[in-house]
């Protein structure tokens, strides 16, 4: 037996005595509509329980209601921590979202998947793909170009575009400068490929922070990972055989910071007593590893709520229905999380966990 027939806005029209397209300028908030007969609709609409439908909602705003995320490597954490908060948030503010991944981060051959994304009508563009090597060159010739509202995640500030990025550079610093105050002097750091934009910004955070402390350039020591526990367990092997006084160390990441944790152990290196670790992202497992690790945690699902209520915000001010649109840096600042691994136990007197959290967030550059 067939269920109950679905209000349309014709039947919400025929019951307030108005035309469709009147009811349609009522929802759409319009003002060319008289008071009595949008109250009279707005009266029609809750005692008919009418809910447009997507389609019927878009007809009336002429909008598609989708958005266009364009991501890769979702096989890694941050990419979909990130999509988990722009996924709830679009949900949440009633849209649609078109999924496109590309085949890996460096990729500049872009303009099939934007033909793919603007031939479906989206109203705007999220580039979720982190800034690695030259992976932003097409932008330059397409920006101008792009004829729907397209907002960046995690990459150098530019002018011309809307980024929402995680403050790296703070993170690194809030790291580097937890682990001065604990005590330790010789704080050397695995990073990221260093093609990528984050993980030349956490390396600068810690650079800046041990000149800041009065360590000379020939004092810092650094090796590159990409990003694998096995790499970051390579690193500090690398790191100790070179430069033995090398009492602390922070990860560009966690996995890493795990790499760095297994070394430790096998070889009979003592966390946090002769060395002490630090990692970024804030992964669950993180309070797990043993012992439990410190790290700054990035809120990539913030990052991605905040990215699709600004691509709202600029569809708004591209249609007239908001205020003028100025494209701008939105950082999100990183918090640190103090646990056992850079606990300095073998120091002498107080200390405070969580000192570092006292570094301001600053512009990204």
């Amino acid at each position: 037996m067939p269920g109950p027939r679905r209000v349309t806005i014709r039947d919400v029209a025929a019951a307030a005595g108005v035309s469709h397209q009147t009811v349609s300028r009522v929802l759409n908030d319009r003002p060319d509509v008289a008071e009595d007969t949008r109250n009279r609709v707005w009266e029609i609409i809750e005692e008919l329980s009418y809910q447009p439908s997507a389609i019927a909602r878009s007809l009336i705003s002429q909008r598609s209601l989708t958005l266009g995320i364009v991501t890769a490597g979702l096989e890694y954490a941050g990419p979909s921590r990130t999509l988990n908060g722009v996924t709830a948030q679009a949900e949440e503010l009633g849209y649609t979202l078109l999924l496109k991944e590309l085949p890996d981060f460096n990729t500049n051959d872009v303009q099939p998947l934007l033909n793919s994304l603007l031939e479906r009508r989206v109203d705007g563009i999220l580039w979720a793909v982190p800034e690695v090597g030259d992976n932003r060159a097409w932008l330059d010739e397409q920006l101008g170009g792009l004829p729907v509202p397209t907002i960046f995640l995690t990459m150098q500030a530019r002018p011309d575009v809307t980024i929402v990025a995680i403050d790296n550079y703070a993170g690194g610093r809030m790291a580097t400068e937890h682990l001065l105050q604990q005590g330790y002097r010789h704080v050397g750091h695995i990073s990221g490929p260093l093609d990528w934009w984050e993980a030349r910004q956490r390396q600068a955070g810690w650079h800046d922070a041990l000149l800041a402390a009065g360590v000379v350039a020939g004092e810092l020591h650094a090796e590159e990972g990409d990003w694998s526990s096995a790499s970051g367990e390579q690193a500090i092997g690398r790191l100790l055989a070179r430069h033995p006084q090398v009492d602390a160390v922070f990860s560009a990441n966690d996995q890493m910071a795990l790499g760095v944790l297994q070394a430790a152990c096998r070889e009979g290196i003592q966390v946090p007593h002769h060395l002490a670790v630090v990692g970024f992202d804030g992964l669950p497992e993180a309070e797990h590893y043993w012992p439990p690790l410190t790290t700054v945690v990035q809120d990539l699902r913030q990052l991605g709520c905040t990215a699709i209520q600004e691509l709202i915000r600029a569809i708004e001010a591209s249609r007239g229905d908001g205020a003028r649109y100025e494209p701008r840096l939105i950082p999100i600042c990183p918090e640190l999380v103090v646990r056992e691994s850079s606990r300095a136990t073998r120091i002498q007197g107080d200390f405070m966990p969580h000192a570092a959290n006292i570094s301001a967030c600053r512009e990204i550059s």
